[in-house]
């Protein structure tokens, strides 16, 4: 409890002492902040730490070669496989591991369990790997099992998210993340511009111990809150998971029996947006604004065809993967690497949802996004 409340006073604390950046944006115009948005990344990392660019990680001809000439491997012990970001995760791994001669032994999902990842991971441990790249569930929960493979001497890098305890350039490489409180922040910026800048609006925000969801919400609610006073926030809710569109569907209906006059809806990623939008079905409110964060494609479909979900704050996983075996490859090296690595955060409205998807993910958009527009 003692770690969770010092790393949530430390986001919150970022939040304030970054909030004049956000308010310099011209706020009363959605879209010149966005365009602003653009130009800066505002999240830091799990210990306060700020963020490099991932364009500086680079890996010289020589360096991949002297990492070939290893015959490395590596696994994947993911927090959930479900969903488009993960799998982008996963591709944009083993597209760069492919390139550096590092086979991926296993990829594992523990369906946002804390005890299945542990058990996950002592499996694969057993095999030897060189490499363990994940995203811990819980960091607190988690934290032997990956202290465990830091003490055989495998590399460790993490995704958002960090275990309890751990120190960069000792327990593990670097952590690599989204700009997700600019992506909080886009969100918010994308709300009031559906929303004129006037109305009520409910959260769903993620009630667990999990450091990059606390940057979405707290950018989120900051910026309606700081700059948007004819916006009111009414009704908040956390769920725990591992059910999140269910529990968001719960949470969301709540919301809209108890407030007539509700306008709007943040969800925390999209797979809860998901859950938002059977709410918002199931009790006929087709004029619900929802915004979120992560470019999947249901919520992608949506945007496409106007609504119910109107904009989100994209991450870029595939990104994100390829960073990530780059600093696995600074890791078998011994090279020095910053403790975190940032990639900027890209809003996404209907206007720009087929470059968004190309930019993301690397690849057209589907067919069922691309109809969705017309």
């Amino acid at each position: 409890m003692y770690n969770f409340l010092k790393r949530f006073l430390l986001s919150s604390i970022f939040v304030l002492a970054s909030f004049s950046l956000i308010k310099t944006v011209h706020a009363i115009d959605p879209d010149q902040a966005l365009a602003e948005l653009q130009k800066t990344t505002l999240s830091t990392g799990p210990q306060g730490e700020s963020p490099v660019s991932a364009s500086e990680i680079n890996l010289s001809d020589d360096e991949i070669a002297k990492i070939k000439a290893m015959n490395a491997t590596a696994v994947i012990p993911m927090h959930i496989m479900s969903g488009d970001w993960s799998q982008a995760q996963i591709n944009g791994l083993k597209h760069q591991f492919e390139k550096m001669g590092v086979e991926v032994l296993a990829v594992t999902d523990a369906g946002f369990k804390a005890e299945k990842q542990v058990s996950d991971i002592e499996t694969l441990l057993a095999k030897n790997p060189d490499i363990l790249i994940s995203i811990p569930t819980d960091p607190t929960a988690t934290a032997p099992a990956y202290k465990k493979a830091a003490e055989q001497g495998v590399v460790l890098v993490f995704m958002d998210n960090v275990p309890h305890g751990f120190v960069a350039g000792k327990d593990y490489i670097s952590a690599v993340s989204a700009d997700n409180m600019g992506n909080g922040v886009a969100s918010a910026h994308l709300m009031a511009k559906a929303l004129n800048q006037k109305g009520e609006i409910g959260i769903v925000f993620h009630a667990a111990d999990f450091f990059v969801t606390a940057q979405r919400y707290e950018g989120f609610k900051k910026t309606i809150v700081e700059n948007y006073p004819d916006i009111k926030i009414v009704a908040e809710q956390g769920i725990g998971g591992p059910d999140f569109p269910g529990d968001a569907e719960k949470a969301a209906s709540a919301m809209i029996v108890s407030n007539s006059n509700l306008d709007g809806i943040w969800a925390v990623w999209d797979q809860p947006a998901e859950g938002v939008m059977e709410a918002a079905r199931a009790n006929g409110r087709d004029d619900l604004i929802i915004t979120t964060i992560d470019l999947g494609e249901n919520v992608a479909i949506a945007i496409a065809k106007g609504g119910p979900v109107y904009g989100l704050g994209a991450q870029r996983p595939f990104d994100q993967g390829v960073t990530e075996a780059k600093l696995a490859g600074y890791g078998l090296l011994g090279k020095e690497a910053p403790p975190y690595v940032a990639l900027p955060a890209l809003p996404v409205e209907k206007d720009n949802i087929l470059d968004a998807w190309k930019s993301v993910y690397y690849q057209d958009a589907p067919e069922s996004i691309v109809k969705s527009l017309k």
